[in-house]
């Protein structure tokens, strides 16, 4: 009996903290499955809710959590990420003598703008001529530039740029799409001045059309060789036109166009051929011009507001070839982010998969369990990490401006957290600020739900689960 009653004594202050979850997932969908897990933010946390929380699902966006702790914890906040213009040459009467080297870094910020500094600044060094190749040096990384488990029919959208060591203006371009007459040819136009070569057969058909070829028949873009592209399918007949943004899916072919337009502006001319190395380059060269991007902790706190998935891969894929010290893959950046983890912060992910630094990857896998460890480590370390303001904060910024579920009192500012979606995956990870300014963390890892539309109502089912369940913790008191 005594035992017995140092067992309930144990245990009531789990009884006494914890929120049950079952009475808030009636809204959600027969088929669908959720992870929640929700705890104080000390030493020794209290679990104040608890759902299936060891089971492995795929994280999503909320993926860029891990990544942005990795990253300043193997690269720290002020580093940058630099553009090198390198010889081995010399410069004599105005022209380069050798190869001009372009060494690129996976520089997820780069510009036109900044290429045209940097073409700017070797000009005012006296070249005029190089006698000799132009280098694009793109040992940053190697093999494949996309990630296993990327969805192929998402590869052309410039959300999922490929992670290439070449980047200008976010590896994207722009299109618009005017409809004509019904049954005419839609008019395809490329935005600005872009490098690339589109071409384009879409119909337009009837907004009323009954025809089950016009019912399914889909807008798509096709990528030919290189930068070529084309867009076919339709598109209904109204007075609007349609801007739509598209993937680069060949960096270097891309970041050479743009320099050859650069040279030309800037009349640097030049005897050989632009090429690509993926190699190593030699510690005896001369820098010549240099361009940086901002600190990590800027670059971060974009990532995270606007979960952006290029700067997410290029800074996973930099972390890699950082600890490693060799070029950056998918596999050895998966790798050093566990090393890193388990080194430098004392988590141990074991058996969750890291893929990609994004959460584009379907084969990426982790449980709330594992997240929160995370999240307990920033929270406890947010002195020095500053991570928790990087953050999205509901009703105010990034992807949890518009969040309906938190848009209002007592949710609205209390919440700071990152999103998550893909198709199927609606997820948080993060912390609840309650009204007496105490932190707590939560995660919630939902699969197998289809949203009703692309912008969720008030009363969609995942908005009444996450406005009436996480309202719980915003009074709690320690």
């Amino acid at each position: 009996m005594k035992k017995f009653c140092l067992l309930i004594l144990l245990l009531l202050p789990f009884y006494l903290f914890a929120q049950p979850v079952e009475p808030y997932l009636s809204p959600l969908p027969k088929g669908s499955d959720i992870s929640i897990l929700v705890q104080t933010v000390s030493k020794n946390p209290k679990t104040l809710a608890q759902y299936k929380s060891d089971q492995f699902k795929q994280p999503a966006s909320t993926q860029k959590v891990i990544t942005a702790l990795v990253a300043q914890l193997e690269l720290g906040n002020d580093f940058q990420f630099t553009t090198n213009l390198k010889t081995t040459g010399k410069i004599v009467n105005k022209q380069l003598n050798g190869d001009l080297i372009v060494q690129l870094s996976g520089d997820p910020t780069f510009t036109r703008a900044r290429l045209k500094s940097l073409i700017a600044d070797l000009k005012q060094s006296g070249i005029e001529k190089i006698a000799g190749n132009i280098i694009l040096n793109s040992a940053i990384f190697t093999s494949h530039d996309k990630a296993s488990g990327w969805s192929w029919n998402n590869l052309t959208a410039c959300y999922n740029a490929p992670a290439s060591a070449a980047i200008i203006d976010g590896n994207c371009f722009g299109v618009i799409i005017t409809p004509a007459k019904v049954g005419q040819k839609a008019h395809a136009a490329i935005l600005q001045n872009t490098p690339i070569s589109l071409t384009s057969d879409i119909r337009t058909i009837s907004n009323s059309s009954k025809d089950l070829k016009d019912k399914y028949c889909e807008l798509d873009i096709s990528h030919i060789v290189k930068n070529q592209y084309h867009l076919s399918g339709c598109i209904p007949a109204n007075k609007d036109k349609t801007y739509l943004k598209f993937a680069i899916l060949d960096g270097v072919n891309y970041f050479t166009a743009h320099l050859q337009n650069e040279l030309q502006k800037q009349q640097i001319t030049y005897t050989g051929k632009i090429l690509e190395l993926n190699q190593p380059l030699p510690k005896q060269l001369t820098t010549l011009a240099t361009s940086e991007s901002a600190p990590l902790s800027d670059l971060l706190t974009v990532m995270l507001k606007k979960s952006n998935n290029l700067y997410a891969d290029t800074i996973f894929r930099t972390v890699g070839a950082h600890h490693f010290n060799i070029a950056g893959t998918w596999r050895n950046s998966g790798d050093a982010a566990k090393q890193i983890l388990r080194e430098k912060a004392g988590i141990d992910l074991k058996n969750a998969v890291i893929i990609d630094g994004s959460g584009l990857s379907r084969l990426n896998l982790i449980s709330a369990d594992k997240m929160m460890e995370i999240l307990q480590y920033i929270a406890a370390n947010d002195t020095k990490l500053n991570m928790i303001a990087k953050l999205p904060t509901s009703g105010v910024d990034g992807t949890l401006q518009h969040r309906r579920s938190f848009n209002n009192p007592p949710l609205k500012e209390a919440v700071h957290a990152k999103t998550g979606y893909i198709q199927g995956s609606y997820n948080l990870a993060g912390f609840i600020q309650s009204k007496k300014g105490h932190y707590i963390a939560f995660v919630q890892l939902l699969t197998g739900y289809q949203a009703e539309n692309e912008r969720e109502s008030p009363k969609s089912a995942i908005m009444q689960f996450e406005s009436a369940f996480y309202k719980n913790f915003v009074n709690f008191t320690l």
